[in-house]
């Protein structure tokens, strides 16, 4: 078989995106030149590798396999990569890192930053997602690293203690919750809410808990960062709910904090891979960078 890396990453792009058309932006390339590539791969192979249809592609039996040895043999090639590096100082690693927001807003751009700076060869491709599709992306092979509420069940994936949060309530000081010490989410509910922008994975999973008692989370602006919720709050659009690590930030602002009752609210963050030792040598470098400091494997 004559399939390169280029060919492998197109298809599993295709395949994730559930579109040839889509596979070939996330490659850079033209859709003609995308789908001459993959049916190239099925003439070579004697078989079809995607059901076309109006809606997209999906994959055949014998692409869900080549999906499995296609990502073994990218995870294998960027672990040579990673071992070459330090003698092939051209050489540039990538590793693919999933998170859900609030360790991505909170905590990450920090030790990030420090780990790029030390690691110029290494790129990091970051994504924020839900922590249940983390769990199942790290386990499926679609992310090297993830990091996870503790809440997850990672069975099968090994898991590091990352950080610690908790999700609280903050309205304006003149709000009718204000005086209160502690609420559950539910009970906040009638209030309007100023949070993230629908796209993000908290404010999907505070709609969702919202959804599942038949409520709505009535949003009345959305913005991009903690802060930013926190300074529209203090004026008065509506209330939010953001980790008391914001809050300790704003301490100077008119906010009144109230803690959740929720199980929820508490937030241990756990990083997760498959197998640590598996992975390429500097992605097992940014693990031991972004747990040093905290409490080892758990």
């Amino acid at each position: 078989m004559r399939f390169d890396l280029t060919d492998l990453k197109l298809f599993l792009h295709v395949v994730e995106a559930g579109s040839i058309t889509a596979g070939a932006e996330r490659m850079h390339l033209a859709v003609a030149a995308a789908s001459t590539r993959i049916r190239n791969m099925e003439l070579e192979l004697g078989t079809a590798l995607l059901n076309r249809e109006r809606q997209g592609v999906h994959p055949t039996p014998a692409g869900r396999t080549l999906i499995h040895h296609a990502r073994l043999l990218l995870q294998q090639a960027e672990r040579m990569r990673g071992d070459l590096a330090e003698y092939a100082g051209g050489l540039k690693g990538h590793i693919r890192l999933l998170s859900n927001t609030n360790a991505l807003i909170e905590f990450l751009p920090e030790p990030l930053s420090n780990f790029l700076a030390a690691h110029p060869q290494v790129n990091i491709d970051l994504e924020e997602r839900l922590s249940d599709e983390i769990v199942a992306a790290v386990a499926d092979g679609k992310a090297d690293i993830g990091i996870v509420a503790g809440t997850e069940d990672v069975t099968g994936l090994e898991v590091f203690a990352f950080r610690s949060d908790r999700f609280v309530l903050v309205t304006p000081l003149s709000h009718p919750l204000a005086n209160e010490k502690s609420i559950a989410f539910a009970d906040a509910l009638d209030y309007d809410f100023v949070g993230l922008d629908r796209s993000s994975s908290l404010q999907r999973f505070l709609s969702d808990k919202a959804d599942r008692i038949g409520r709505r989370l009535k949003l009345r602006v959305q913005l991009r960062s903690f802060d930013a919720v926190c300074r529209l709050v203090e004026c008065n659009v509506g209330i939010g709910v953001v980790p008391e690590t914001t809050v300790e930030r704003n301490k100077a602002t008119q906010l009144r904090r109230i803690d959740l009752t929720d199980e929820w609210a508490i937030r241990r963050l756990m990083i997760c891979v498959r197998k640590l030792q598996d992975l390429p040598t500097y992605a097992q470098e940014l693990v031991r960078h972004l747990t040093s400091g905290t409490e080892q494997r758990s």
